[in-house]
């Protein structure tokens, strides 16, 4: 009897400390029950200025002593400056309350781009853990058209001797797939370049009467660029004619755009039988030359063509026009139209250039001609086509 009384005690005395114990643990180490975080977000650009916006820290609950951490912003796509104006310093959660907030400045402007983010980071907490360290902050674009001007060479809607056959303005509000299509992927589209193509209005899009194709540095399905390359494969392809492309090319070590045709063969005999004429072709890193060159079939690969180097200024100042004149003769580059290299395709060998050709355009990051970009290359870059003609 007197050692169940004993046990009793026992068992009363070892309950009440249990819930002291626990009691304490509550009271005396908020930290180890509260815990704060961030949550990705996002926010409207704005047109012009800067605009303040409240970017929340959180906490799991109602804090019972003031909760201390550090923060910083830290650059992804948005660049701090350009883009928002970068902060860091410690924000407190004050007793009674669940959050706090930090005031960062938004920089607005009017250029069509795509959406861009950079990231918020807290650490160091007192009186609590963190959950989530790391919030991706979104600034979402809302402006109509991207900001291409007119400077530069023009050329004529008609030639004497020759019909209009096909065209594209780009007047439309959207990319006309009846004529273009998306080619997607990174698998280096061999010459081991370093771009992942995608599809959408992210890497070309119409703007203000313009076509925009847009290299990106970004993680983009495996790769670190992205970029867009468009087709008229069995859409819209040619034989023979005068084909006038008026462009503004893009510029920087490891940038590649081309304006340039494939044999629609290239389905049944693959490259290079089915030919492929280079109507424009610029590597970066060399902005003020141009390339026009024709490849085909001779026994294993053969190419043949020119260049020429504008007298002042970079390709990427102002808009010029690209075109090749095309029978069953000859196909004869100029630029501005001043003609700067010709080729005689009569030879047997070149059957493969009296044959339907469709239009390829893209921007190509890295690869074996042009290296990859470095520290010296800008992102993103643009190649703004103004329109494409066919004349027959």
């Amino acid at each position: 009897m007197k050692f169940m009384k004993v046990l009793s005690i026992f068992t009363i005395v070892f309950f009440q400390l249990f819930l002291f114990s626990a009691c304490t643990k509550d009271d005396e180490t908020p930290e180890l029950q509260t815990s704060v975080y961030v949550e990705n977000t996002y926010y409207i650009e704005g047109n012009t200025g800067t605009k303040n916006i409240s970017f929340s820290i959180k906490a799991s609950r109602v804090v019972t002593s003031p909760v201390t951490v550090d923060y910083v912003t830290q650059d992804d796509h948005a660049l701090a400056g350009e883009d928002y104006s970068g902060v860091s310093g410690t924000a407190t959660i004050e007793t009674g309350t669940r959050e706090t907030s930090v005031l960062i400045e938004i920089i607005g402007d009017t250029d069509y781009e795509a959406d861009e983010d950079f990231k918020f980071v807290i650490s160091n907490a007192t009186n609590a853990k963190i959950s989530t360290s790391t919030a991706a902050v979104t600034i979402k674009n809302d402006d109509a058209f991207f900001a291409a001007d007119d400077d530069g060479y023009t050329t004529p809607i008609s030639y004497p001797g020759y019909t209009l056959v096909w065209s594209d303005e780009f007047n439309e509000t959207s990319l006309n797939t009846g004529d273009w299509n998306y080619e997607t992927g990174n698998h280096g589209w061999g010459n081991n370049e370093l771009q992942n193509y995608v599809s959408g209005t992210k890497n070309a899009f119409i703007s203000n009467g313009k076509l925009v194709i847009e290299a990106r540095q970004e993680s983009s399905g495996g790769s670190s660029y992205s970029s867009a390359r468009l087709t008229t494969q069995g859409k819209q392809s040619f034989k023979y004619g005068r084909i006038d492309i008026r462009a503004r090319l893009p510029k920087g070590q490891g940038i590649w755009p081309a304006l340039w045709a494939l044999g629609e063969s290239i389905s049944t005999v693959s490259w290079p039988a089915c030919g492929e004429i280079d109507i424009m072709e610029l590597i970066g890193n060399e902005p003020a030359k141009l390339y026009g060159t024709a490849h085909w079939d001779n026994n294993g690969h053969a190419s043949y063509g020119g260049n020429t180097t504008l007298s002042s200024g970079v390709f990427a100042d102002k808009s010029h026009v690209f075109s090749i004149v095309w029978n069953d003769q000859a196909i004869t580059w100029y630029l501005d139209d001043v003609q700067y290299c010709v080729i005689d395709i009569t030879p047997v060998t070149l059957s493969e250039f009296h044959d339907p050709y469709f239009f390829i355009f893209n921007i190509a990051v890295g690869g074996n001609w042009p290296g990859a970009p470095d520290a010296t290359t800008v992102f993103p870059q643009r190649m703004v086509v103004d329109y494409i003609r066919v004349f027959q």
